[in-house]
């Protein structure tokens, strides 16, 4: 039986670059949203905290779907953002071109390589706030 889950994510930096923050959602569909996460980078950039909030969204999911021994590749992912180039970067639809982010899209994609079907959807800002709370 193939899962659903939609994965939001949201990073930012104060000042830009400067301290970075993120947060994720995990939400089966069907099922009850787990309360979102909120993480702390250290210094960096807009971009980089995007990255970063996904990739820690994407080792919760895998964590999580390995500890209910769920095979990682029955799961079809959702991941909401309001990072056009997050998304369309994962996508395959927008080339690398920041040598600082090159590090990020190889580690959100090795994650994303052990799921399922992954699918990439652009939600605006406001969509985003009201999902994670902030």
């Amino acid at each position: 039986m193939t899962r659903r889950v939609v994965l939001t994510f949201d990073g930012g930096s104060i000042g830009n670059p400067g301290q970075a923050y993120g947060s994720f959602r995990l939400a089966p569909v069907p099922g009850k949203p787990f309360p979102p996460e909120r993480v702390q980078f250290g210094h960096g950039t807009n971009n980089q905290a995007e990255y970063r909030a996904l990739i820690s969204g994407l080792e919760a999911l895998l964590s999580l779907l390995k500890t209910e021994g769920t095979d990682t590749r029955s799961v079809n992912v959702e991941l909401r953002g309001d990072s056009r180039l997050v998304l369309n970067q994962l996508a395959g639809e927008w080339k690398v071109k920041n040598p600082e982010l090159r590090g990020l899209h190889r580690e959100a994609g090795s994650l994303i390589d052990q799921l399922g079907q992954v699918k990439f959807l652009y939600q605006p800002r406001s969509r985003i706030v009201r999902v994670l709370g902030h």
